[in-house]
């Protein structure tokens, strides 16, 4: 359960990368750290400090409102993050991947004190391995779930690409583009090869031609295949 399928207003398929349960558990494990220390240090703080009777109440909503509501307050301000959530580049976010509003979150905390809380994690984490999308059942009423932000490279998602050893180039005019042109190339080209797509294989021949100031000259999808492998030649020499 790594990753899951969304669509965007737009129709447009994304795939989002689920925060793992061990992320989750060291995130919440974090904030419990911060909690804690926030409690240790403001106490030290208010010892210094004579309150009489009457500002007792003043003690008890400085050590105890912040703690209270320290998950909602960090998610709304800090964009769907806690401090534990940052540093394991975790993140709150509605389902269709656009980021969430006050009322969501306000909604997965006030059930996470029953999840979390009152049963010690046990209702969220079973909810988390049933459901599919990396939702306890806060995410699940409030409409949202917890990605990961960290990047996760593979090699077809680069623009580096095997180059036979008796490789000849054709198009030394491939040097034009950048690291970044090519890999958007290579990405495009892949997805209309891999959805048999040959309108978009098309289209891209003949926009990366133009580019390269060259008159296209031979089947699309050969010519593109040709100026990934010469690039890759020319670039790791």
């Amino acid at each position: 359960m790594d990753n899951f399928q969304i669509e965007t207003a737009q129709n447009v398929s994304i795939n989002q990368n689920i925060a793992n349960l061990g992320d989750r558990i060291l995130a919440y494990l974090v904030d419990i750290l911060v909690i804690i220390a926030y409690i240790i240090s403001v106490t030290i703080v208010l010892g210094f400090i004579s309150l009489g009777l009457r500002e007792q109440w003043v003690f008890m909503l400085v050590i105890g409102l912040p703690p209270f509501l320290y998950s909602l307050i960090c998610e709304t301000f800090w964009n769907g993050q806690s401090i534990g959530k940052a540093l394991l580049k975790i993140r709150v976010v509605k389902l269709d991947g656009s980021k969430a509003s006050f009322s969501n979150y306000a909604i997965r905390w006030l059930l996470g004190m029953i999840e979390l809380s009152m049963t010690s994690g046990a209702i969220a984490m079973v909810t988390y391995l049933l459901n599919g999308k990396g939702q306890r059942l806060g995410d699940i009423a409030a409409k949202t779930t917890v990605i990961s932000e960290k990047q996760r490279i593979f090699l077809h998602h680069t623009v580096n690409t095997d180059v036979p050893e008796d490789h000849q180039p054709e198009y030394p005019q491939v040097t034009i583009f950048t690291d970044n042109e090519m890999q958007t190339i290579k990405n495009l080209f892949q997805k209309a090869k891999k959805e048999n797509n040959h309108a978009i294989i098309v289209s891209l021949a003949k926009k990366t031609s133009s580019m390269m100031d060259i008159t296209l000259k031979e089947k699309p999808l050969l010519f593109l295949e040709k100026v990934i492998v010469d690039y890759n030649y020319y670039t790791q020499q």
